[in-house]
This record gives C-alpha cells, sequence and structure tokens, in this order.
C-alpha cells in the first residue's frame, strides 16, 4: 500500500489540513488529528528504513509547546505527542527505526530511542546540520552520536556521546583542539574538520576512525576554501579554492585514506548561494561509477568536461549533428561543443538542470546549448542514452523530468512561469515523445512525484489553479499503456565506450541491458541494467599521477608521464617513518582509486625499499590549549607541544617555561599529552622547548603574557589648549601593567591610530574647533576605551590656582576626584563673580602640592563686535574674589580648603626674592610707558580698542605691579597662536589704559 501525505511543498504550509492516498493518488482522505482544533503541519519525516512510521511535526492554537504526531501504520492512525521543545528539524537513525534525534531552534540536541514518545536531552550549544548517527561499519557503537558543540569558552568543538550515557563527564572529545564552526562533517569512512589558529587554516581528517591527521594539498595550494563533493567508493573528491582563485575552484582526488591529493582538474566554475553557501559546477553521474560532469572557467568562458575514469582524463561534450527539428547544427569540434548547466532545483519536487538515477545508468537529460561556451539563457534539451557517447537535442526550453520504471517512460514537464496542463513523455529513451493532457484546466506546476524507491508507472503532477487557491493534485498513470511484463526476448545491450571509442573504463569492459523501443512492456522492479562486465589488462591511462608529482604538459608522447614538482622530495621518508622500518618512495605514480585492472602495465613497479632513517625533529611547535597567549596570575595553563616530522621516539624535549621551571620529556609528542603551569607573577615570560637527538635539533619559542585584567581607564587630558600649543594626553590606568601594555590613540577623525608602550604622548592642533581624543589600552585580552574631547581657541586665559595645604592630605590623586576638586572650584567662581560657569574650566592638576589651573574662555563671538571689555571685567572680578579669600570649601571633618592665586614660577603665593621684584619692577614701568605711548598715539583714532601689553616667552613668568603689594596683581597666562603670552593687568592700569 502507497500513501502519499498532503499539506506543505516548498517549506511553505499551504493550508492547516493532512491529507494521504492510499491508491497512487487516485483518492485522497483528510487526516483529522484533533477533532474541533485547527492543527497546523510545520513538516512531516517518513522514516527511512520503515515507510509505515511517519513523524509529523505540528503545532496549535491552544497548545502553547510544539506536538508530535507519530504513525506505525503508514499515516492510518496518529497519536499525538506534546513535547516541550521547538523542533527544528529531526534526524531517524540509519539502521534503527525507532532512534530519532531532535534538533530545536534553542541549538539543543534531544534523542528518543521509541519513535518520539519520550526524550532526553543529550547537548546543549549544538550547531546546526553538525550533528550525525554513527555510521554502519565504520563506528563500534551504533548508539553513537557525532556532534559539534560550543564549549563555555565560547570556541567550537568536535565531541561524541552515546546516547543512553551522555553528560558533560562522558562526553568524549577525539581532537583535543577547537575547530572552526560549523566545519565538522560525517561522511561515510570519513570525518572533517577545519581549525585555524593565527590566521592560518588547516584541514584535518580521520579515515574509519583513526587518528587525526592532516590533508595533504599539494604544498603551495594555499587553500582559502574546501569543499567535500564526493566520499564514494573509498575516495575523498575535494574542490580546494586556491590562494589566487576567486570565483573557480580546482578538483582534487585522494587516496584510499583520504589524506594524500593529486590535482584532477584546474578552474571549475563556483557561485555563491543563499546563507554564502557554495556550489560548485560538478556533477556526478548515478549509475556509473567514475562519470563526472564539470563545468570548467577558463578566461572568461565556462565550457562542459566529463570523465570516464574518476578524473583522470577529461573530454568535451561531443555535440549533435542535427538538432531536434533533424536540421544541421553546424558545431564542430573544436570550435563548437555541446555545453550543460549544472545547477541543483531548489524545489526538491523538481529535477535539476541535469537529471540522472542510480537506476537508469546511461540515461542523461540537461539543459545547455551548442557552442563555443556555456550562455547562461541558453536552455535547450539534452539527452543521451550511452552515458555521453552521442547526444540528441530534445527540446527548445528547459523541461523538469521524471524517470518512471527505470527510464522505460520519461515523463517531461515545461519549467514555465505560466499555468499548463500538457505534459510530454517518451517510452524509447527520448527518440521520440507523445503528448498528454493531464488535466482539463490549466494549472501552475509546483512539482512531480512519483514513490520514492519504487520504479512505478505512476507519477502525481501538483500544482494551484491561481495563487490563492488550495492544491491541485493530479494522477498519471501509465500502466494502460502496456499490457504485459518485459521477458528476455525485449532486451538488447549496449557497451560503455567514453568518446575515444575505448571500452575499458576503470580496468573493465561493462555491458548494460536496455529495452528493445520496440518492445511495449513493462521493466518492473526486479529489472536490473547490469549484464556483464571483463577485467582489462592494466595500461598508463589506469594510473594517475601520485601525491607531489603532475601530468607532463610538454608533448602527445609525454602524455602519461608524471614529474615531480619542485617541493618535493620522492626519496623523503614519509612523516610516520620509524626507525627499524622501511618504506616506499613514489616513482610518481598510483593506480585510480576503484580501477580494477589486472597485470599488463604498470608504471609502479620495483619500487625502491628504503630504510626509514633517523631523522631529526622537524617543525616543533608549542601552543597554549585554546590558542591564547594571554593569561591570568594564578590560571592554569596547558601546554602542548608538536613535531611535525622527524623521530618521536628518540628524542628528548627540554622545557623551560621562563619562570624557573625546566624538565626534559621523552615521548612529549607521541602521548599529546599537555604540560600544566600556574604563573603568579604578572610579566612576560619566555617559553621554549627543545627538541634532539643523534641526528639533529629543532627549538620553538612562545611568549606569553601573564596579567591581571585592565580595571579603569582614564584619559587626561587639558581640556582647553592654544593652537599649536603642545599638549599632553595622558592614560591612567589601573593597574599599571608596565611594558605589557598597548596604547591605541585616535586623535580627531584619523582612522589610523598611533601606538605606544607609554602611558602619553604628546601633540599639537593647528585648527581651532573640538577634538575628540580617544585612547584604547590593550593587555593581553582585556582591552578599555575613554575618550574626551577637547576644545582648541585661539585666545583665552589661564589663571594658575593653588590651594591650603590641608588639601594635600586628603588628595588621594584620582583623575575622578581631581575632577570633581575642579568643578566645586568652577561652581563657587561662577557664583561669586557672576560669570557663566560654561567659560570657566578648573583642571586640577596630578601629583603634590596640589594645583591647579583656571582657564577663562572667551564668550561666543557676536556679529556686532569682535572684542569687547568683557574678558577684563571677568578676570578683574576673579582675581578680587580670590584675592578676598570667597572661594573655599568644606572636606570631611569640617576641614575648610581654601582657593588662591598662585605664584607662576615658584608655585607660592604672593613674595619672593627681592632681586626678582627688582627686575619685575622696571619689566612693568617700561611696559606700562610702551603702552602709554601707544593710547595717547591711537586712542582717537580707533576709540573703545582694549590694549593688552603682551609679551613672548618659553617659560611661565612672574610680573609685580609697580604700586604696592596690597594693591598688586597676579600674572595671568594668556594663550593665543604664538604661544604662551602674558597680560599685564591693574587696577591702575586697568583704569588709565581705559579711561
Amino acid at each position: 500500500m502507497t500513501r502519499y501525505l498532503g499539506g506543505r511543498v516548498h517549506g511553505q504550509v499551504l493550508d492547516s489540513a493532512c491529507w494521504w492516498s492510499s491508491d497512487f493518488g487516485t483518492s485522497y482522505t483528510k487526516l483529522t488529528l484533533q477533532p474541533g482544533v485547527t492543527t497546523v503541519i510545520d513538516n512531516f519525516y517518513i522514516c527511512p528504513t520503515n515507510k509505515r512510521k511517519i513523524v509529523l511535526v505540528s503545532s496549535s492554537l491552544s497548545d502553547r509547546d510544539q506536538s508530535l504526531f507519530l504513525s506505525t501504520d503508514e499515516g492510518a492512525t496518529f497519536q499525538k505527542q506534546l513535547i516541550p521543545f521547538s523542533v527544528e528539524t529531526l534526524i531517524f537513525h540509519p539502521k534503527e527505526e525507532d532512534k530519532v534525534l531532535a534538533y530545536t531552534k534553542e541549538n539543543k540536541l534531544y534523542v528518543s530511542s521509541d519513535l518520539g514518545k519520550k526524550w532526553t536531552l543529550l547537548q546543549e550549544r549544538v550547531t546546526k546540520d553538525h550533528m550525525f548517527w554513527s555510521v554502519s561499519g565504520v563506528d563500534a557503537d551504533p548508539d553513537l552520536v557525532h556532534m559539534e558543540a560550543q564549549d563555555v569558552r565560547g570556541g567550537f568543538r568536535y565531541v561524541t556521546c552515546q546516547i543512553h550515557n551522555c553528560s558533560e563527564k562522558t562526553l568524549t572529545a577525539p581532537f583535543p583542539g577547537p575547530i572552526d564552526h560549523g566545519s565538522l562533517t560525517v561522511q561515510d569512512d570519513y570525518i572533517f574538520f577545519k581549525a585555524t589558529s593565527t590566521n592560518q587554516t588547516k584541514y584535518y581528517i580521520s579515515y574509519r576512525r583513526s587518528e587525526f591527521v592532516l590533508m595533504k594539498l599539494p604544498k603551495y595550494a594555499l587553500p582559502k576554501d574546501l569543499q567535500i563533493i564526493s566520499t564514494d567508493e573509498n575516495q575523498v573528491f575535494v574542490a580546494v579554492q586556491e590562494w589566487y582563485q576567486m570565483d573557480t575552484y580546482n578538483l582534487y582526488q585522494s587516496d584510499p585514506r583520504g589524506v594524500r591529493y593529486s590535482l584532477v582538474l584546474e578552474d571549475v566554475r563556483s557561485s555563491r548561494q543563499a546563507e554564502e553557501s557554495v556550489v560548485i559546477d560538478i556533477l556526478e553521474v548515478r549509475g556509473v561509477k567514475g562519470v563526472f560532469l564539470a563545468n570548467q572557467k577558463t578566461n572568461g568562458k565556462v565550457v562542459t568536461l566529463i570523465t570516464y575514469n574518476k578524473g583522470r582524463d577529461w573530454d568535451h561534450l561531443r555535440p549533435p549533428s542535427t538538432d531536434m527539428n533533424g536540421k544541421p547544427t553546424n558545431c564542430e569540434p573544436p570550435d563548437c561543443h555541446l555545453h550543460l548547466h549544472l545547477r541543483w532545483a531548489d524545489n526538491p519536487y523538481v529535477s535539476g538542470t541535469v537529471h540522472t538515477k542510480d537506476t537508469v545508468p546511461g540515461l542523461i537529460m540537461g539543459a545547455g546549448n551548442l557552442g563555443s561556451q556555456l550562455v547562461e539563457y541558453k536552455e535547450e534539451m539534452y539527452i543521451t542514452s550511452d552515458c555521453g557517447h552521442t547526444w540528441r537535442q530534445v527540446f527548445e526550453e528547459e523541461h523538469h523530468v521524471l524517470y518512471l520504471d527505470h527510464g522505460g517512460v520519461i515523463a517531461a514537464i515545461k519549467d514555465t512561469s505560466i499555468p499548463l496542463k500538457i505534459l510530454k513523455f517518451s517510452v524509447d529513451e527520448g527518440l521520440t515523445w507523445s503528448t498528454h493532457n493531464f488535466t482539463s484546466t490549466s494549472v501552475f506546476v509546483d512539482g512531480l512525484l512519483s514513490e520514492p524507491g519504487d520504479e512505478t508507472l505512476v507519477m502525481t503532477v501538483f500544482g494551484h489553479i491561481s495563487f490563492r487557491s488550495d492544491w491541485e493534485l493530479v494522477k498519471v498513470d501509465f500502466r494502460p499503456s502496456f499490457s504485459r511484463q518485459c521477458s528476455e526476448d525485449d532486451y538488447g545491450s549496449w557497451d560503455l565506450t567514453d568518446l575515444k571509442g575505448d571500452r575499458c573504463i576503470m580496468g573493465q569492459q561493462r555491458s548494460f541491458r536496455k529495452r528493445k523501443s520496440t518492445s511495449w512492456c513493462i521493466k518492473g522492479r526486479s529489472f536490473t541494467s547490469a549484464l556483464e562486465s571483463r577485467v582489462c589488462r592494466c595500461r598508463e591511462s589506469d594510473f594517475l599521477c601520485d601525491y607531489g608529482f603532475e601530468r607532463s604538459p610538454s608533448s602527445e608522447s609525454d602524455a602519461n608521464k608524471c614529474f615531480a614538482n619542485f617541493w618535493f622530495n620522492p626519496l623523503s621518508p614519509p612523516d610516520d617513518c620509524v626507525l627499524g622500518q622501511t618504506y616506499t618512495s613514489s616513482l610518481g605514480y598510483r593506480k585510480v582509486v576503484s580501477n580494477v585492472c589486472e597485470g599488463g602495465v604498470d608504471p609502479r613497479q620495483s619500487p625502491a625499499q628504503l630504510q626509514c632513517p633517523l631523522t631529526p625533529p622537524r617543525g616543533l611547535q608549542i601552543s597554549i590549549r585554546g590558542e591564547a597567549v594571554a593569561v591570568r596570575p594564578g590560571e592554569d595553563v596547558l601546554f602542548t607541544v608538536r613535531q611535525e616530522q622527524g623521530d618521536v621516539l628518540t628524542t628528548k624535549y627540554q622545557v623551560d617555561l621562563g619562570d624557573g621551571f625546566k624538565a626534559v620529556y621523552v615521548n612529549l609528542t607521541l602521548t599529546e599529552e599537555p604540560i600544566r603551569h600556574r604563573y603568579e607573577s604578572p610579566g612576560v615570560y619566555r617559553v621554549s622547548v627543545r627538541a634532539e637527538n643523534v641526528a639533529g635539533h629543532d627549538e620553538a619559542v612562545l611568549f606569553i603574557h601573564v596579567n591581571s585584567p585592565l580595571q579603569a581607564l582614564h584619559l587626561e587630558v587639558v581640556p582647553v589648549v592654544g593652537i599649536n600649543q603642545e599638549v599632553n594626553l595622558t592614560a591612567v590606568l589601573l593597574p599599571l601593567n608596565p611594558n605589557l601594555t598597548v596604547f591605541y590613540w585616535w586623535i580627531g577623525r584619523s582612522l589610523q591610530p598611533l601606538l605606544s608602550l607609554e602611558n602619553s604622548v604628546t601633540t599639537r592642533f593647528a585648527d581651532t574647533g573640538d577634538v575628540r581624543v580617544t585612547v584604547q589600552a590593550a593587555c593581553g585580552n582585556s582591552v578599555l576605551q575613554d575618550s574626551k574631547v577637547v576644545r582648541v581657541l585661539d585666545q583665552f586665559q589661564v589663571v594658575p590656582l593653588r590651594f591650603s595645604k590641608d588639601l594635600d592630605a586628603h588628595n588621594p590623586n584620582t583623575p575622578e576626584w581631581r575632577e570633581d576638586v575642579g568643578l566645586v572650584v568652577t561652581r563657587l567662581l561662577s557664583k561669586e563673580t557672576s560669570v557663566p560657569e560654561e567659560l570657566l574650566v578648573t583642571v586640577v592638576k596630578p601629583g603634590l602640592p596640589t594645583l591647579a589651573d583656571l582657564h577663562v574662555l572667551p564668550p561666543p563671538p557676536t556679529p556686532t563686535r569682535k572684542r569687547s571689555l568683557t574678558s577684563d571685567k571677568r578676570l578683574m572680578a576673579i582675581q578680587q574674589v580670590l584675592k578676598a579669600q570667597k572661594i573655599s570649601f568644606l572636606l570631611r571633618g569640617g576641614v575648610r580648603v581654601l582657593v588662591s592665586m598662585r605664584d607662576t614660577d615658584t608655585g607660592e603665593g604672593l613674595g619672593g626674592t627681592g632681586g626678582y621684584w627688582a627686575v619685575a619692577v622696571l619689566l612693568v614701568i617700561g611696559l606700562f610707558a610702551v603702552g602709554a605711548f601707544i593710547l595717547y598715539k591711537f586712542k582717537r583714532k580707533r576709540p573703545g580698542r582694549t590694549v593688552y601689553a603682551q609679551m613672548h616667552n618659553e617659560k611661565e613668568q612672574e610680573m609685580t605691579s609697580p604700586v604696592s603689594h596690597s594693591q598688586g596683581v597676579q600674572s595671568v597666562i594668556q594663550g593665543n597662536h604664538s604661544g604662551v603670552v602674558l597680560s599685564i593687568n591693574s587696577r591702575e592700569m586697568h583704569s588709565y589704559l581705559v579711561s
């Protein structure tokens, strides 16, 4: 009995109903899963080993959790089972029908051993699409699960566990290190993954669960990407995008263990699909082992090639001499060939652009064109029934194809976006075609169905009449067209040959059974296509170049000759060569895997048997488990030592961990046991390993940073500076970590940072405006950032300040404390002088004694005047309140701190030596006279102008008024484009100058 389940196509739910049929789609019965409840079928799964067992994944408005509906009678009845998780996908066991894995939308993996009735959590943080059941005949335990899971540190690892005993304690890690996310693949005899460290990606393989080893590609392939193409017949086909390639890959095939790879085809076209997946234009022809189609892109042109011996030789497709109408194609090699599109269909219910099938050997149908290259918009349909030896055109447009009864009937429907009601079919392998109206009303065709795994003559066309309508399912039954079963007299035979007519392919001559075009009969389920095979004697074409060798391109006579690459020494012993054993040096050839030829020519014969020498250690490496080179004090560090080449049994390893720990090990790289150590003090430690035996030595060095994580970072910079004035930028870091921290400085809009090991740098600003300064401190894995805005002005004034000595005892010398003191001083000055707070900036300097600078900023410019007396009045008011001791604030315990102006040279208040005062008085008198003269000369011509007496000096200077100390003025630093400028201001001088 056969049942068809409806309710889903393209992954889209069309309605909430589920329908089934037991008569090949003649009639359908609606399944009522929950009477009175609207149930939406999200997905359904059929057990591959027992099609009577079906699992529906559903959700309903009344259930908070998802539900499973389980059937053991091919959908006749269902049992509802609530589950406490949301299913992303289900995976049946390949052999045991009741065991199922469930991957959830929360990245958790569950297992059931009773077809979904009870579930057990296996593992959390599992990578989607990277969990695998055990492989029969390879894994010893059928209940083993392979998976890629994320660890607590965020890295990804390859782990396995047994479904009945899976916990963090019972997890097994077949590979000790981290692997790249989304790289684990378990396929047939092989396990693949890649691991990236220090910007270098390495590809690993395990053959039949043996130890993981590096995949050996040619030394300078330098792959950017690697895709697994095939693992059939004890061999791996991989597509490698090498360092120089952009949209092409090179095709390599391996030895039986999947370790050593040889080039078989260059520049195979590739394309990017959804979710960044890569599609390689290569297709394995099903039904005949060893046959592949590939699209090669060279010089911008794409051409289709075919191989009959697993890539050892490639040829262009031979074009037909006439088209479908019998007219000459005028396509003659070598300028014109047949080219095919090798795309997969996004819709699982229709064929791709090339259709082959295991039960129909030699029958290939594909879309493409004739010409010098493949043309994207041309999709004429071509067919071959002798595995590519001869081709015929059958349609002018692309069609979806379905093979029925071992290819006894080929059904085809045009691939179009318009509604159809006609299908075409052929009963003579595409020689002639008939049409059939499968429906009276045209439908938009969504797909074609036949019973999976059965070679019937019944198919179903499903689609919709309009985009808003439900499904339209139409059964097409070809059985009435055939009145009987085929007998032996209804069959002929055809011989497999390559394009040169050679019958010895993969070491044997093969013949296949085919139905005669005049026989109208049913082949049936018991039909077998293979007729007979005969082993051939070996020839040079049965061998390809071994690892490290390439085919000679020089001449036709040397076409089968292999020569060693410049980087490869055939006499070098293999990496696993052990002293006392022997090895065979390659002569450059190896037999094509699965080639069964016997006797004849063998270019491998009489290879030299060589003794494994004692080899010196080479490729010594030391690393930290987890690939980090920065750790915290007191943290356990696991050092791993690896050796790529050389003897390991007689080698001693001297280990120096840099903090006084030294030891000598044997078999260190053989056991792969890590060295556990702990550093107590911060610093940079030089870790070294010296491997030595009688033949030589090698050494590896690693510098490890031991430091505490950064806790705080504060950028200290004067908030107001003058143009071209040297400015110090200081990063205050906690903890200090001297010589272990790298500072990155971004100034303004520059994207290129300045780097320093010191926590301060100096700079200058050439233009006025606000400039953002950002600093990052990086120490190991810890990174902190702080940012400040510096205002660059062409003019401003600075008043040096000091505090009473009581403040020093309460100064913790932290940036936050200095900012708070500066804010309170600014607030008090603004309150006492009525100067807007935004025009005052008080910067407290680091260290003791506690000092500060008050920056008096100019007011915003007005359109009526460029300069006013406001700045002088503000400065006078500030001096008066400071002199009058009106600025003070309280500390803890009632201690009052007084703020006053300080002497800019000595750091003291008023007072100094007599000689300094005498010089200062003379200087002021001279400046006073000059100022009076200038005012007298120009006052009437330019009324209202404020005149300043200015003097340039590289150092801050102290100046004294010519009047008594009771009326003395304090020196004020004024910044402009020329540097430090002194402005002399006293009550008498000011009144005289502006009177």
